[in-house]
């Protein structure tokens, strides 16, 4: 039998590295990687960063989505993903979830209005990135 989530860390406790090499991958654009590698911390999560990696792993293949011309996917994913970390204090282990939440809406009503023939015009500078705060 594979073992199940086992990890009760809190928003409170610093971020792992694992979680800071996250963050790098998605602001350096690499979704993808990002992805993977936050994906080990949820998969151990018992507690309540458990939503809080899944909307950072939404967000980030939400803009993969984008980059790969899904419309509907990156939207869909900007929604789900920004209502996963709503459920989680801000700051979360370092991690400005409130304007990462604010970003992510930005994103989602820019990409609607350009709609999906249009969403490669994006203005780049719309694209997601997690900012630290100090605690």
């Amino acid at each position: 039998m594979t073992p199940g989530p086992t990890r009760t860390r809190t928003c409170a406790d610093s971020p792992s590295g694992q979680l800071l090499l996250g963050i790098r991958q998605f602001n350096s654009q690499q979704w993808y990687e990002c992805h993977e590698t936050v994906e080990l911390l949820w998969m151990q999560e018992a507690g309540e960063l458990r939503p809080f990696y899944q909307g950072l792993i939404q967000l980030a293949i939400a803009q993969l989505h984008w980059r790969n011309r899904n419309f509907n996917g990156a939207l869909a994913l900007l929604a789900s993903g920004a209502d996963y970390l709503r459920q989680v204090p801000s700051p979360c282990q370092w991690v400005d979830l409130a304007g990462l939440i604010q970003q992510a809406e930005i994103l989602r009503t820019t990409l609607q209005e350009l709609g999906a023939t249009q969403m490669a015009e994006l203005d780049q500078s719309l694209l997601l990135q997690i900012q630290t705060v100090s605690i």
